[in-house]
């Protein structure tokens, strides 16, 4: 275990160097050895989960290996902590600091200490040496407040430029303005302290939408510069949404009005316009920017003026999202009975943070978090029931619960997840996460990653412009289908989204163009609002009651349906696939997974890359808006294959193969640390363990046999094999199969062989390449491969004797120099197979099967048995033997017309093979 140690009162330079190391350190998890200043405990509260935080009591000595100390030099300001420096297993110990006039006392075994503003920039300047390194913008958040704080946002004189370069990377790595604006709080001089002291005495406060709106007016004597500063206090002290400061002062026959406003961002909604303080001022010739603007007028009736500010302000304040909008469901819940071990097991096949606790009649009854789990099973409580570690006492909220009363809650009562109750039933439960992406919605207007041109306008993703984007690149029947769609899901209450490779195309797509798509995928959401398991089932009968034309078919344990039109008139080939939002858990390794209902963002979570985790809302009141919880968009723009979740290869292999026929397919680039997985996954050997262990692995099989299929078919096929090799990725297939220049020729041959001459009775191209492949095997895997993938029986048997094959034609073929011992030799033989040995032959045999394939295998005798009975010849025992023989000597070049032949025939056979 590797320990990153924050000093007591942790201020959020240490947080953040913490947070850094955890990326230089991967495995290495943060401690705060004794609390933290208010501000980062207030920060925590909303991004703890972000950060890999542990709690003292939940460290085990023993398994301490190393200790990273950041921000200090002292070990009394590590608490506790201190005592661990001189465990006797303890391997190194390390230092980083930014105070140079202090001596350490710890037994340190390497230490970093420059002269920098702040001890985060030095841990930012050994992440920009990594390659293909991205932060999330909760870590480069952390990291850049740990900067503007300890230098007084570079006004301190301790500031370097390498604070200032530090800081400008992180804002390339996405660190929120926002929020550090929101934490960080600049000085106010002595005049200016005085008049936010009478501010707060004569504010005034009210709550509109669950916003909090506050106003104040003051008198000065003259002109007082630095207003803005006492208004951005002001939002500090009172947590308002929304702020308008006026001061005015008379100078001489006029009086003079100065209008500071101040919004924070989270207040607008995703579907209502924003408050904006520029559209509020610019009508009396103020402006700015929505969350910040100014307005100076002259003015006889001031408090008139400001009065009508302020019930402008009220009158533009957006409805706020409410815990329906933002809640997850369905909820993941375990009896108060259940085992330790098992609630720890639920939460790894989820990836929650916790779980709801319900009684046997279904009433909540508490909440355990994973951090209580890890303390229960650090004290060797596993087979302990839940019960005795869960929380009881609940916060609880409904769902028309507003969201500034959901963050107050959580920051108040420092809550991770609160649960929504409609008549007493668990419906839902709004976690920090849903929060947080509610503020990143409510900070930029777009879903979270999204900040694409594409094809588009910029603003391709906002809600009006996607509805537009259906309406234009997609044809009129299929925009039908889709409308009765969204109402007949509208109508029984549920949300039905666009999900997957339909949205990915439609942002990819020519704006000048409509695109045909022929595979559509619809999810079914809502579960709290009733939609069951079987939801996909009913929507795709409704839809058929609509287009009787349409094949229905059922499938799946959770009651999935698809819709298939087979050249239909309007809709031509479609296919349609409509499911219940589900989640998937794999058993082991290359298993397939077992899938059960769920939330939206669990179904999205489940999918392959991040471009095709991607969800449009066909019903109302959001239709057009777009689901990107994983960044997909931005790697859209970026032309990147970036995949969910790390062990997502390991759990399915058929993910390498999609994810080099998309690159290749769409031009695009497998993401660094995407490739480092495949390649990590392929090298563990786990798929040969997996197979070990459970006797199967079908995503080795059929679907990795369907998956190849669509590589082999594509004309892309090369690119993508030749991407494969490189990546070693052959070896799913089999461990010992490689890329080798020998594959790679025969491999070649093959095509260029179908390009000229593809005769019927041969096996399907992709295939054919599919058993050169195979055949690359020693002999004795080729026929449990080939079984494996469930190939043709035809195809099974030829692979299995191939080895025979080769064997004889290599014995035959070298002392066959006519055309017709050739023929012979080869004439038993399909084409298929007499491919796979062409490929392995050397050149000169290569040639003869080459020869036969392409001319000999064609030519006909000159005579066929209908003329040899026009020439009076019996059918008999003999009849064979003469047309045998015309052959051989038609294919020696002896023959060459039919009055040549017929002497022959005059010559060789008796009148006895007449009648």
């Amino acid at each position: 275990m590797d320990l990153i140690l924050c000093h007591t009162t942790a201020d959020f330079d240490a947080l953040g160097a913490a947070v850094g190391l955890t990326r230089l350190k991967p495995g290495a998890q943060v401690l705060l050895t004794g609390g933290c200043h208010p501000t980062v405990r207030e920060f925590l509260a909303f991004y703890r989960d972000e950060y890999a935080l542990i709690e003292r009591r939940s460290v085990n000595v023993e398994q301490i290996r190393s200790l990273i100390v950041v921000d200090t030099q002292q070990g009394d300001r590590l608490g506790l902590a201190a005592d661990w420096f001189y465990l006797p297993h303890l391997e190194h110990v390390e230092l980083y600091d930014h105070h140079l006039d202090t001596a350490t006392n710890l037994p340190v075994t390497h230490s970093i200490i420059e002269p920098v503003g702040a001890t985060t920039t030095l841990i930012v300047e050994r992440l920009q040496q990594l390659e293909s390194l991205e932060l999330t913008p909760a870590e480069a958040t952390v990291m850049a407040l740990g900067i503007h704080v300890d230098t007084g946002s570079l006004t301190y004189d301790s500031s370097t430029s390498r604070d200032a370069l530090a800081l400008a990377w992180l804002m390339t790595q996405g660190a929120s303005l926002s929020v550090i604006g929101e934490y960080v709080e600049p000085g106010l001089s002595p005049r200016l302290q005085d008049l936010l002291t009478l501010a707060l005495e004569q504010l005034h406060t009210t709550t509109c939408e669950g916003y909090q709106l506050s106003w104040v007016l003051l008198p000065t004597s003259d002109f007082v510069p630095g207003l803005s500063s006492i208004a951005t206090r002001l939002m500090g002290l009172t947590h308002s949404d929304a702020l308008l400061f006026g001061s005015w002062y008379e100078t001489g026959q006029e009086k003079r009005l100065t209008v500071i406003g101040r919004s924070r961002q989270r207040c607008r909604s995703s579907s209502n316009p924003p408050l904006n303080l520029h559209t509020l001022f610019a009508p009396l010739g103020g402006g700015g920017h929505a969350q910040a603007a100014s307005l100076t007028l002259r003015e006889h009736n001031i408090e008139t003026t400001f009065e009508d500010l302020v019930q402008h302000l009220q009158n533009q304040v957006p409805t706020a999202p409410t815990a329906r909008e933002l809640m997850s469901s369905p909820v993941r819940t375990i009896l108060p009975e259940t085992a330790i071990a098992q609630a720890q097991r639920i939460l790894l096949r989820y990836g929650h943070s916790g779980l709801s606790v319900v009684n046997h009649q279904g009433e909540l009854v508490g909440i355990i978090s994973r951090r209580d789990l890890d303390i229960a099973l650090h004290h060797g409580f596993s087979h302990a029931p839940v019960k005795g570690y869960m929380t009881p006492h609940l916060k609880t909220i409904t769902p028309e619960t507003q969201l500034p009363e959901i963050e107050s809650l959580m920051v108040t009562y420092d809550i991770g997840r609160l649960p929504v109750l409609e008549d007493g039933n668990l419906v839902g439960i709004v976690t920090r996460s849903d929060v947080l992406r509610q503020f990143h919605l409510q900070e930029t207007g777009q879903p979270v990653g999204a900040n694409i041109q594409l094809n588009r306008l910029k603003s391709c993703y906002l809600p009006e412009t996607m509805k537009q984007m259906l309406q234009e690149s997609l044809t009129g029947p299929l925009q039908d289908l889709l409308r009765q769609a969204a109402l007949a899901a509208e109508q029984r209450g549920w949300h039905l989204y666009l999900v997957g490779g339909g949205v990915r195309d439609l942002l990819l797509a020519d704006a000048e163009k409509v695109i045909n798509l022929q595979d559509v995928d619809l999810v079914v959401d809502g579960y709290h609002r009733a939609a069951q398991p079987g939801a996909g089932v009913e929507l795709a009968k409704v839809l058929q009651q609509h287009y009787p034309g349409a094949r229905l078919q059922i499938h799946g344990k959770f009651q999935t349906a698809a819709l298939l039109w087979h050249k239909h008139s309007e809709l031509d080939n479609l296919w349609i696939d409509i499911a219940t939002a589900r989640t998937e858990f794999y058993p082991y390794p290359a298993a397939n997974p077992e899938v059960e209902a769920s939330s939206i963002r669990q179904d999205l979570y489940r999918r392959d890359f991040t471009i095709n985790a991607l969800a449009l809302r066909l019903t109302p009141p959001r239709i057009g808006e777009v689901l990107d919880f994983f960044g997909g968009i931005l790697d859209l723009e970026a032309q990147l294959i970036r995949v969910l979740h790390a062990n997502s290869f390991i759990e399915d292999p058929t993910r390498i193969y999609r994810a080099v026929r998309f690159a290749v397919r769409l031009g695009f680039r497998l993401e660094g640390q995407t490739e480092g997985y495949i390649r990590y996954a392929i090298a563990s050997g786990v798929y040969d363990l997996s197979v070990a262990e459970n006797n199967r692995a079908p995503a080795l099989q059929t679907r990795l046999k369907n998956e190849l299929k669509y590589i082999l078919e594509a004309p892309y096929w090369k690119r993508a094999i030749q991407l494969l090799g490189n990546l070693d990725a052959l070896k799913c297939i089999h461990s010992s199969l490689e890329l080798t220049p020998e594959l790679w020729k025969q491999l070649k041959l093959v095509d260029r062989c179908l390009r000229r001459f593809n005769p019927s009775g041969l096996c399907p191209p992709w295939q054919l390449l599919l058993e050169v492949m195979i055949a690359y095997l020693a002999p004795e895997y080729r026929y449990w491969v080939a079984s494996g993938f469930q190939l043709p029986a035809e195809s099974i048997e030829r692979l299995k004797n191939l080895e025979a094959a080769k064997t004889t034609i290599f014995s035959l073929l070298p002392t066959c120099e006519l055309p017709s011992t050739i023929a012979n030799a080869l004439q038993p033989y399909r084409f298929s197979t007499l491919i796979l040995v062409m490929v392995q032959s050397p050149r000169l045999l290569r040639r003869k099967i080459w020869l036969y394939l392409w001319k000999l295998a064609q030519v006909k005798p000159i005579l066929n048995g209908n003329d040899l009975k026009q020439l009076g010849y019996k059918p008999g025992r003999q009849f064979k033997a003469i047309l045998d023989k015309l052959l051989e000597m038609t294919l020696d070049g002896e023959l060459a017309d039919r009055a040549s032949a017929e002497t022959f025939l005059e010559k060789q056979f008796r009148y006895s093979a007449k009648r």
